[in-house]
């Protein structure tokens, strides 16, 4: 059922106009289950797809993946190895283990709604909500929420952050598998303030990003042998082999320059930036009709 509508896209878009294309996104959406191919990602992070990604079991001893409906619970086998590893790591700080968000769909690719990324299945998101249980039924994943970590003005942390957190994350971030991992400002801020003068160097990878107050985002390196994965590229900081990115450029994600800038009446509508959205398969690694394509 599923290859014979895979391929149906599939022709219909090749069939059509550059610009009246099937978008990449709708075409990756109607995929439900992976390729019987080895593992391999093609192209980035957010440009990209994938051969036999697996899926995270909907529950284990020390997870859950949360928000089935969306059949976002599939990665490179080497990502859920790591989300595994680091939900027992997990009860090591004090948590039953992990509500494990969103990963990639069982192809990769765009995606219809939410994220830019998460396309190769390297890319998953942590719950911050330290789980009471992990017994949830399908129905109470979908209807329990995620707890914000930073303020609603954004520049500090709220009751809800703990030093467990700061734990989970440094045993993240300690992971070697592990490239760089996304949270709030404020959170970066806050862990800045209370790591030792000793122990640091995990810290280069939390980076500063918008919209991360419920969860943090992993992001992994291209495995070894993954030829046709696409590394992030280094920051000045990586490419200089030092820093833990708690210098003075770290406030500028506070500033009121950043959070409330001031408009420009001369300034121009800018034109909508182009997304993952409006990809079509011929913006995507030439690996990608493959995917789509194969069983």
């Amino acid at each position: 059922m599923f290859r014979r509508l895979a391929v149906c896209f599939l022709v219909a878009a090749l069939a059509l106009p550059a610009q009246a294309e099937t978008k990449a996104n709708q075409l990756f959406g109607a995929a439900d289950l992976p390729t019987s191919n080895r593992p391999m990602p093609y192209g980035s992070y957010a440009k990209g797809c994938a051969d036999g990604l697996v899926q995270l079991p909907e529950s284990g001893p020390t997870w859950q993946a949360m928000r089935l409906s969306r059949n976002r619970n599939w990665g490179h086998p080497v990502m859920i190895d790591v989300l595994v590893d680091l939900s027992r790591a997990a009860t090591q700080v004090g948590w039953a283990g992990l509500y494990i968000g969103d990963i990639s769909q069982p192809r990769g690719g765009p995606m219809t709604s939410g994220h830019a990324s998460h396309q190769i299945g390297l890319d998953a998101d942590v719950w911050m909500l330290p789980p009471r249980r992990l017994n949830l039924s399908r129905q109470e994943r979908e209807d329990i929420s995620s707890i914000p970590v930073r303020s609603a003005d954004q520049r500090s942390v709220t009751d809800n952050w703990t030093p467990s957190h700061h734990a989970l994350l440094r045993a993240a971030a300690s992971d070697n598998r592990v490239d760089r991992i996304f949270v709030a400002a404020a959170v970066k801020i806050e862990m800045c303030k209370t790591a030792t003068r000793a122990d640091r160097d995990w810290l280069q990878k939390i980076r500063p990003v918008a919209g991360h107050d419920t969860h943090f985002h992993l992001r992994l390196k291209c495995p070894r042998g993954a030829r046709h994965c696409e590394t992030q590229t280094p920051s000045v900081k990586e490419l200089s082999n030092g820093g833990d990115g708690c210098d003075e450029t770290l406030m500028w994600w506070v500033s009121d320059a950043y959070l409330n800038p001031k408009p420009d009446p001369n300034a121009k509508p800018a034109p909508r930036p182009r997304g993952p959205r409006d990809y079509t398969l011929a913006d995507l690694p030439k690996q990608c009709r493959n995917v789509l394509s194969s069983p």
